[in-house]
C-alpha cells in the first residue's frame, strides 16, 4: 500500500507544480502576448508640413495581420484622399500608404489593425499641410468681420423685419437679369428691324435706368444694415477697405457705364452685361468656397443662363403683345435657347450646391436649403412649360398667352426666391461648445472654440473635493459619431493657469488646454474625458457635440 501511494503523491506534486508554473507564466510579461503598439508614424501626429508628404507610414512594435484592418488618410470633408491599399513590410511590422499630392488642409490618419495575438488596435491623429483657411460656416458670410464689428452673425433664417432688404434684392436681381438678358439677345437677334427694333429703342433706356436705381438701392440698403448702430465714419472703411464695398463700387460704376455701352456694337453690350454678372458672381456666396475658380464660374454660368432665359422671355412677351407673327418667328429662336439655358441653369446650380455643402443632408438644416428646394421645384415647372412651348412652336403654332403668362409668373417667383436665398447662409451657424456638469464627486467643464473644422482651442476644467485633492491628470479623446469605424483622436491636454473666476468652495480646480486642428472635419462628435485623482481613481464623462 505504501508503495502505491508514492506514485500518487508524485503525480499530485507534479500537477501542483504545473499549475503553479502556469499561473506564474500567465502573470509574467510576455512579448508574444502583448498587443501591438504604434511606435512610429509618418506624417507625425499634430505636425504641420509645408509640402505634401509622399506616403503615410505606421510602424508597430510587433507583427500585425497584414490582410486584416485598414489605413486611411481623410481630408477635411472626411473623404479618403486615395483608394490605394496599404502595403505591409516583409516583417509585417510596418504599413505604408502612397499618397497623392495633398493641397493645403487638415488631414486625418486613421488605422484599425489586428495584432499577431488577434487583438484589434485602432487610433487616429491629425496633421496639417500648408496654411489651410479656417473651416467655412455661416460666420464666413458676415461682412461685419471685415470691419472689426463684433456681436453680429450671418442671416440663417427669414424674418419680417428684413422685408425691405428682400424687396430691394428682388428688384436688383430682376433688373440685373433683365438688362443683361436684353443685351445678350440684341447680339443673338442681329440687326432685325420691325417690332423688335421698336422694343429695343423703347426699353433699353428703361432697363438701364431701372438697373442703376436698383443697384444704388441695393448698395444703400445693405450698407445701412451693416453699419446700423455704428458711426458714419465707418462708411469710408466699408467702401474702401472691404471686398464687398469695392464690389459695390464696381457694380455702380458698371451700371453708369451701361449708358455708354448701349450705343456701341452689340458684342460690346454683351461684354458689358457679362462684366455686370461677373462682379455679382465674385461678390456672392461663391467667393467664400473653394476651389474659388470653380464656384465663381458656376455662379456666373448660373446668372448668365438665367439672364438669357429672363431677357428672351421678356422680349417674347412684348412681341406677342405687339406683333403675333413677329413673336412666332422670335419664339422659334427663343425656345431652343431657353431650353439650353434652363438645362445649364440646372447643371450649374447642382455644381454649386455640391461645392457649397459637405453633403446633401445640409439642404434640410437651413432656410437656404429650403429655398433652394423651392427654386428647384419652380425650375422643374418651367421646364415643363418651356417644353410645351417648344413642342407647340415646332408644330408651327404660335405661343399662347396662357403659356407665356405661366412662364413669366414662374420667372418672377424664381427671381424672388433667388433674391432671398442668395442672402441667407448656405451653411448653419456653429455655436461654441460650452458644457458644464456639477456633482458631489466631480465638477467638469468642457469647451471647444471655435466649434468648426480647423484650428480649435479645447479646454477641460476639473473640480475635485478638497478631501480628494487636485486632479492628477485628464485625458481627452474625440470620436467621430458619423464615421464610427475611425479610431479615436488623442488630444494632448496640458495644464495651464486659469484666471477665470470659476472656483467652487470646497473643491480644488485643475485646468487643461490644447490648441490645434483636433476637430479635422465637420460632423457629430463625442468627447471622452477621463479624469484621474492622486490615487489613480478614474472618472469618465462623455460629451456629444456637432459642428457644420
Amino acid at each position: 500500500m505504501i508503495g502505491r501511494r508514492k506514485p500518487i503523491r508524485r503525480a499530485f506534486a507534479a500537477a501542483v507544480f504545473a499549475l503553479w508554473l502556469g499561473i506564474l507564466l500567465a502573470g509574467a510579461p510576455s512579448a508574444a502576448l502583448a498587443h501591438a503598439e504604434l511606435e512610429r508614424s509618418v506624417p507625425e501626429p499634430n505636425t504641420k508640413y509645408e509640402q505634401s508628404p509622399k506616403e503615410a507610414e505606421l510602424a508597430f512594435n510587433e507583427a500585425i495581420e497584414a490582410k486584416v484592418g485598414s489605413l486611411e488618410v481623410l481630408d477635411d470633408k472626411s473623404r479618403r484622399v486615395t483608394q490605394a491599399d496599404p502595403v505591409p513590410s516583409a516583417d509585417h511590422r510596418t504599413l505604408k500608404l502612397a499618397l497623392p499630392k495633398l493641397g493645403e488642409g487638415v488631414y486625418t490618419v486613421s488605422y484599425a489593425i489586428v495584432s499577431a495575438d488577434g487583438h484589434p488596435v485602432s487610433g487616429s491623429y491629425v496633421f496639417v499641410v500648408g496654411n489651410p483657411p479656417q473651416g467655412v460656416d455661416a460666420s464666413a458670410f458676415d461682412p461685419h468681420k471685415a470691419l472689426g464689428h463684433e456681436g453680429h452673425g450671418a442671416a440663417t433664417g427669414l424674418t419680417t423685419n428684413q422685408f425691405i432688404i428682400y424687396a430691394v434684392r428682388s428688384l436688383y436681381y430682376a433688373a440685373l437679369l433683365w438688362t443683361a438678358g436684353l443685351m445678350f439677345w440684341w447680339l443673338a437677334a442681329g440687326n432685325r428691324g420691325g417690332a423688335l427694333a421698336d422694343i429695343r429703342k423703347k426699353w433699353e433706356p428703361i432697363a438701364l435706368r431701372t438697373q442703376l436705381v436698383a443697384v444704388l438701392l441695393y448698395v444703400f440698403v445693405h450698407a445701412r444694415e451693416i453699419l446700423k448702430g455704428y458711426p458714419s465714419s465707418d462708411y469710408g472703411k466699408l467702401f474702401l477697405d472691404t471686398a464687398v464695398g469695392k464690389e459695390w463700387i464696381a457694380l455702380a460704376a458698371l451700371a453708369l457705364l451701361g449708358f455708354l455701352f448701349v450705343r456701341l456694337h452689340p458684342a460690346l453690350r454683351a461684354l458689358w452685361a457679362a462684366a455686370m454678372l461677373a462682379v455679382e458672381s465674385w461678390s456672392g456666396h461663391a467667393s467664400v468656397f473653394s476651389p474659388k475658380y470653380a464656384t465663381v464660374l458656376f455662379d456666373f454660368l448660373h446668372l448668365a443662363s438665367g439672364a438669357v432665359w429672363a431677357g428672351g422671355l421678356t422680349l417674347l412677351f412684348m412681341l406677342w403683345l405687339k406683333d403675333r407673327k413677329e413673336a412666332g418667328r422670335f419664339a422659334a429662336l427663343f425656345s431652343k435657347a431657353a431650353l439650353l439655358s434652363l438645362m445649364l441653369l440646372a447643371l450649374s446650380g447642382v455644381g454649386m450646391t455640391l461645392l457649397f455643402l459637405p453633403s446633401l443632408k445640409y439642404l434640410f438644416y437651413t432656410a437656404w436649403g429650403t429655398l433652394l428646394l423651392v427654386k428647384t421645384g419652380l425650375v422643374v415647372l418651367v421646364l415643363g412649360v418651356g417644353g410645351t412651348l417648344h413642342l407647340r412652336i415646332r408644330k408651327g403654332g404660335l405661343p399662347t398667352g396662357a403659356l407665356l403668362r405661366a412662364d413669366a409668373a414662374l420667372m418672377v417667383l424664381i427671381v424672388v426666391v433667388a433674391a432671398l436665398f442668395t442672402y441667407v447662409s448656405p451653411l448653419p451657424a456653429n455655436e461654441p461648445v460650452t458644457y458644464h456638469q456639477m456633482g458631489e464627486k466631480l465638477h467638469l467643464s468642457f469647451r471647444v472654440t471655435p466649434n468648426k473644422a480647423g484650428v480649435n482651442e479645447l479646454t477641460v476644467k476639473v473640480w475635485l473635493p478638497d478631501a480628494v485633492g487636485a486632479a492628477k491628470s485628464a485625458e481627452l479623446r474625440l470620436f467621430s459619431l458619423d464615421r464610427k469605424e475611425l479610431g479615436p483622436i488623442e488630444v494632448p491636454l496640458k495644464p495651464f493657469e486659469d484666471t477665470e473666476l470659476t472656483d467652487f468652495e470646497g473643491y480644488a480646480k485643475t485646468a487643461y488646454k490644447a490648441e490645434g486642428p483636433y476637430v479635422p472635419f465637420a460632423g457629430r462628435w463625442e468627447a471622452e474625458i477621463r479624469v484621474r485623482d492622486k490615487d489613480d481613481n478614474e472618472t469618465v464623462r462623455k460629451v456629444d457635440f456637432r459642428n457644420y
